[in-house]
């Protein structure tokens, strides 16, 4: 379940450190408030896949990392945490600071989908707009009811959704050299 609190408020980074430490997942973009709750542990388990892929094709070529559910500090109104990102070496010295969060786009950004029409728009809608102006180089959006993956890549300094991929397609990127995955090994 999620839900957003707006009002009329726009919500800041800071305001974050004042809300009760309760399990509630908390981002901000573009000053408005999006709260939810732990994940289904399917969609858990889609994150821990796709996570579990990019690291060990991470790890055997070294060109950079994966992370699960860090923070991206954007900006004071622009507070959020994907489900899994993958940074290359040369871009993560540059994006974390001294709390151990990231300040600016890595080249990679995965969200899998939570149930229910607002988790879907924030998704679908504003963190697609977030990450397009941020400067994300691909963006997956990933069903695990459908098993179905949705990639958006940059053209024209803009993300667009370019392939949906299914459980019995593989899954590649130019950003990950002779990366791939079949599509049905982020749903098993």
């Amino acid at each position: 379940m999620s839900q957003t609190v707006n009002e009329g408020v726009r919500w800041t980074t800071a305001d974050l450190e004042l809300l009760p430490d309760n399990g509630t997942r908390y981002e901000i973009i573009d000053g408005e408030l999006f709260m939810s709750r732990s994940p289904h542990l399917s969609h858990q388990d889609a994150g821990g896949n796709i996570y579990l892929e990019l690291q060990i094709w991470s790890r055997t070529t070294r060109l950079g990392k994966a992370f699960i559910n860090p923070g991206i500090i954007f900006s004071e109104a622009n507070n959020v945490e994907p489900d899994v990102v993958w940074i290359s070496n040369e871009r993560l010295a540059l994006l974390v600071d001294d709390s151990g969060h990231l300040t600016d786009a890595p080249e990679l950004v995965v969200e899998v989908l939570s149930l229910g029409k607002e988790n879907e728009r924030r998704d679908r809608e504003a963190k697609l707009k977030l990450y397009s102006s941020r400067g994300v180089q691909e963006y997956w959006i990933v069903d695990w009811r459908l098993q179905k993956v949705e990639i958006y890549r940059r053209e024209n300094a803009k993300l667009q959704l370019v392939v949906t991929l299914l459980a019995s397609d593989e899954l590649s990127s130019p950003l990950l050299p002779d990366f791939t995955c079949s599509v049905s090994r982020l749903f098993t």
